[in-house]
C-alpha cells in the first residue's frame, strides 16, 4: 500500500513546504477541495443511496456524507492498521491519529455505524465500526489510475474490458469487537446495494495477509496459486518489480484443507462468492502485509449469494 499526498490548489508552480503538504490532507476544507478539483466527492443525494443501506439492530451501513464523516472512517482505519496490526504511521499520520491519502478525495466511503455506542463519558454516541473504500473508474481519471496499480498490473485487464464497470474495493476494517457475521454481512449489502445503483459489472482490490515473509505464507499463497489464480481474460499479474512468487510449494503437498483454514476471513468470504486472485504477491513494508489481488466479476458470483442479498434486503431496509 501506498499514502501519497494531495494538493488541494490547482497551482503547481506554487510548491508547498513537505510539512505543509502532508497537513493538507487532514484539513477538512482542504478535503473537500480536492475532491471537488478531482471530480470526486460525489456525497449521497436524493436518490437510492442517499439513505440508509441495510440494518441490523444496532447497526446501520450507508455511505458517508460529508467530510467529517470521511474523518471518521480515517480514524477507523488508523486504529486498526496502525495500532491494532503492524503498519508505521509517518509523523503527520501519527499526530492527526487518521490513515488518509489523495485516493480518499475520490472515493465513496462506505460505514457501518454503530447507534447503540456509547462515548467517553457513558452517553450515546453513534460510533463508525467499519468501512469500505468504494472507488468507481469514472473517479479516478484525473488521478492518473486506481491505487492498486501501484502493486498489481491492472491496465491490460481494463484494456480487455472497455466496456465493463469496474469497481476497486479497498481499506476495508473493522473494530475487533464487531467483526462478525453481522457486520460483514452488512457490509456487503451495502456494496451490492452500491453495485447495482451503479451497474458494476466486476469488482477488484487488494487483500492482506499479516507479514512481509512470504515463506512465512507459503501454505496459503501456494494455495491460491494452484486453485484460485484468474486465468485468460482476467488474469493480471503484480508490477514486475514488486511480484513475489506464491507457488512456494508444488501442488503435491498443498493441504487444501489446512490452507483454507490459514486464509484470512476477508480472503476467505472472497473466495465463498467466487473470487479469483491475481499472479503474484506483493510485499508492503509500510503495511506489514503481504497484498494479493482479488478480482470479483459480478457474472461470477454464486447465484445463491446473489439470491441472499436480494432476498433477504427487506430485512436489512431501514
Amino acid at each position: 500500500m501506498t499514502h501519497d499526498v494531495f494538493q488541494g490548489s490547482r497551482q503547481p508552480a506554487k510548491q508547498k513546504p513537505a510539512g505543509q503538504a502532508l497537513l493538507q490532507r487532514f484539513a477538512p476544507s482542504n478535503l473537500l477541495a480536492a475532491g471537488k478539483q478531482l471530480g470526486g466527492f460525489a456525497f449521497p443525494g436524493p436518490d437510492a443511496l442517499s439513505g440508509t443501506l441495510g440494518r441490523s439492530g444496532t447497526l446501520e451501513v450507508r455511505l458517508a456524507r460529508g467530510p467529517r464523516e470521511i474523518w471518521r472512517a480515517q480514524r477507523l482505519r488508523y486504529r486498526v492498521f496502525y495500532q491494532e496490526m503492524s503498519a508505521k504511521p509517518d509523523v503527520v499520520s501519527r499526530m492527526f491519529r487518521r490513515d488518509a491519502d489523495r485516493f480518499d478525495a475520490v472515493c465513496d466511503h462506505l460505514l457501518v455505524i454503530d447507534h447503540a455506542a456509547r462515548g467517553r463519558f457513558g452517553g450515546i454516541k453513534p460510533k463508525v465500526v467499519g468501512t469500505y473504500r468504494l472507488m468507481r473508474e469514472q473517479a479516478v481519471a484525473k488521478l492518473g489510475g486506481f491505487y492498486t496499480q501501484s502493486e498489481f498490473d491492472i491496465a491490460p485487464l481494463l484494456a480487455r474490458h472497455p466496456e465493463m464497470r469496474f469497481l476497486e474495493l479497498g481499506r476495508s476494517c473493522v473494530l475487533k469487537p464487531y467483526r462478525t457475521k453481522k457486520t460483514v454481512e452488512l457490509l456487503w449489502h451495502g456494496i451490492w446495494a452500491y453495485c447495482r445503483h451503479h451497474r458494476i459489472d466486476a469488482m477488484f482490490g487488494c487483500a492482506s495477509f499479516d507479514g512481509v515473509d512470504p515463506d512465512m505464507l507459503a501454505l496459503p499463497l501456494s494455495f491460491i496459486h494452484h486453485h484460485a489464480t484468474a486465468q485468460g481474460e482476467w488474469r493480471v499479474v503484480a508490477q514486475p518489480e514488486r511480484h513475489v512468487a506464491m507457488d512456494r510449494l508444488p501442488a503435491g503437498m498443498v493441504d487444501a484443507k489446512l490452507a483454507l483454514k490459514c486464509l484470512p476471513p476477508l480472503v476467505k468470504g472472497y473466495l465463498r462468492l467466487g473470487a479469483r486472485f491475481g499472479a503474484g504477491a506483493v510485499v508492503d513494508k509500510q503495511f506489514g502485509t503481504t497484498d494479493v489481488l482479488v478480482i470479483l466479476p459480478v457474472a461470477a458470483i454464486d447465484r445463491r449469494y446473489i439470491e441472499y442479498l436480494d432476498g433477504d434486503a427487506g430485512r436489512y431496509a431501514a
